[in-house]
C-alpha cells in the first residue's frame, strides 16, 4: 500500500529509520546545539520571580519555534537540511504536488518535571478554519494539502492517535469519552511508538494525544509542509520564518529554500488578485482565481472560507472570541500594504454573509477535541446549500 493510501484510509503513516543510525549521533548534536541557544534566550527573558532557566523549567513541553532564527553556522543549518531531504520527498509524494514546502520548524523537548498527559485534540479551530466536515471532504477528495511530521531523535511513545478519525467527526462514544476526561486513552486510541531516528507523518485533522509529558529525554522535531499548486488550497498555508539560514546551507537547500519563498510570493500574488476580484465583484475573475488556488474541482468552497478568515483578518486582526486569530496565516502580513483601509471594508463586506452562514445555528456551539472552547462558530458541518455562487449571490 503507498504512503499516500495509507494516509488516506488511516490518517498517519510511520516512517522506520528516516535519520540512519550510523547519522544519527551527528543529528542530534546538530539539534542539542540549537537547544543551547534557545535555553541561553529563555535566561535572557526571565523575570525576576522566574527560575533562571525561564520557560526551560518551567514549562510543560518546552518548544524551539521557528528554530530557523537559531541557524548561525554550518553544523546548525544541518538542522534545517534534515528537514529539507527526506521528509520533503517524503511529503511531496504522498501529497502528490508540483511543489511542497515546510511552514515553519519546531522541536518539542521533555520538562524538567512530570506535568502528566495533554488533552485530546484536533488542530482545528473552526474561527478562522472551516468545520471539520468540509476539510474531511476536501482532504478525501483531492489528497492532503497539511501534513504534520514528529522526527523523534529519542525514543518517543508521547503520541496516541485515533486512526481513521481524520476522516470523520468524533463518535458520540468519543464525546462522551472526552467530556468524562479528555486526558486517558480514548476508544480505538493507538499509542505511535518511535524508535530513535523514527518518524510519523499525520493530518492533523487526526484524534490525537500528548499522553505523558515527563522527565524522559524527549527530542522530537516537530514540522509541517503544506502542498503548493496541488489539488487543495491548504487549510494551513503560512510561512512562518525567523531566521535567515540561506547563507549556511549546502547549495540544494539554499535552492529549495529560495524556491520556497519565490512560490510563496507567487500565492500571494494569486490571493491579492482573487480578493481584487471580489473587491470589484467580478465573479468571472473570482471563480477563476479560486480554481487557480485550488484546482480540484470538489470542495472549492473550502478555499472561499479560507479566504474569507484571511479577509477578515485582513481588515480586523484579531477575533474577540480567540486570541491569536488567524496564526495558520502569514499571508495578511505580505497583503495587508497592499490593501487600503477602504478596500478591506469592501472585501469584508462581500464575505460577512458567508461568515454569518458559518455560525452556529444556535448561537455558540461547543464540541471536544479541538484547540478550542466554546464558540459561535460551527465545528462540523456546513450549512445546507452553500455554493462559491451563493456566496457571489450575496454581493448584489
Amino acid at each position: 500500500m503507498s504512503l499516500a493510501q495509507q494516509i488516506h484510509d488511516s490518517g498517519f503513516v510511520i516512517i522506520r529509520e528516516l535519520i540512519p543510525v550510523a547519522e544519527l549521533e551527528s543529528v542530534r548534536a546538530s539539534f542539542e546545539g540549537l537547544v543551547d541557544k534557545q535555553r541561553k534566550l529563555w535566561r535572557g527573558l526571565a523575570g525576576p520571580d522566574d527560575p533562571s532557566d525561564g520557560l526551560w523549567a518551567t514549562g510543560a513541553q518546552p518548544r524551539l519555534g521557528t528554530f530557523d532564527g537559531l541557524v548561525d553556522d554550518t553544523d546548525s543549518a544541518r538542522t534545517i537540511e534534515t528537514i529539507l531531504d527526506k521528509p520533503l520527498q517524503i511529503s511531496q509524494q504522498i501529497m502528490q504536488a508540483p511543489a511542497v514546502a515546510p511552514t515553519q520548524f519546531m522541536m518539542m523537548c521533555s520538562p524538567q518535571t512530570d506535568h502528566g498527559p495533554a488533552a485530546w485534540h484536533r488542530d482545528i479551530h473552526p474561527i478562522d478554519q472551516a468545520p471539520i466536515a468540509a476539510l474531511q471532504q476536501d482532504l478525501l477528495a483531492n489528497g492532503p494539502g497539511y501534513l504534520q511530521w514528529n522526527l523523534a531523535l529519542y525514543d518517543d511513545r508521547v503520541l496516541w492517535v485515533v486512526p481513521g478519525s481524520h476522516a470523520r467527526p468524533n463518535t458520540d462514544a468519543e464525546n462522551s469519552a472526552l467530556a468524562d476526561d479528555p486526558r486517558q486513552p480514548l476508544p480505538g486510541g493507538l499509542q505511535v511508538e518511535l524508535n530513535a531516528g523514527d518518524a510519523v507523518v499525520y493530518s492533523n485533522l487526526i484524534l490525537h494525544w500528548g499522553s505523558s509529558y515527563s522527565p524522559t529525554l524527549r527530542r522530537t522535531v516537530h514540522f509541517g509542509f503544506r502542498s503548493v499548486g496541488g489539488q487543495q488550497f491548504p487549510y494551513v498555508l503560512g510561512q512562518h520564518r525567523r531566521g535567515e539560514p540561506a547563507p549556511f546551507l549546502s547549495p540544494s537547500a539554499q535552492q529549495a529554500w529560495a524556491g520556497h519563498g519565490k512560490l510563496y510570493r507567487q500565492e500571494c500574488d494569486l490571493i491579492e488578485k482573487t480578493l481584487r476580484a471580489a473587491i470589484n465583484q467580478d465573479k468571472p475573475a473570482f471563480t477563476e482565481g479560486i480554481a487557480a488556488l485550488h484546482p480540484g474541482e470538489k470542495m472549492r468552497i473550502v478555499t472561499v472560507i479560507l479566504l474569507s478568515k484571511l479577509s477578515y483578518k485582513l481588515h480586523f486582526d484579531e477575533h474577540p472570541e480567540r486570541s491569536g486569530y488567524g496564526a495558520d496565516f502569514t499571508q495578511d502580513a505580505q497583503l495587508r500594504p497592499l490593501f487600503s483601509r477602504r478596500d478591506t471594508e469592501k472585501l469584508w463586506q462581500r464575505f460577512a454573509w458567508l461568515d454569518d452562514q458559518l455560525k452556529a445555528p444556535d448561537g455558540e456551539q461547543y464540541i471536544p477535541g479541538y484547540q478550542s472552547g466554546p464558540m459561535s462558530y460551527r465545528f462540523e458541518s456546513l450549512p445546507e446549500g452553500l455554493t462559491i455562487e451563493t456566496v457571489m449571490d450575496s454581493w448584489a
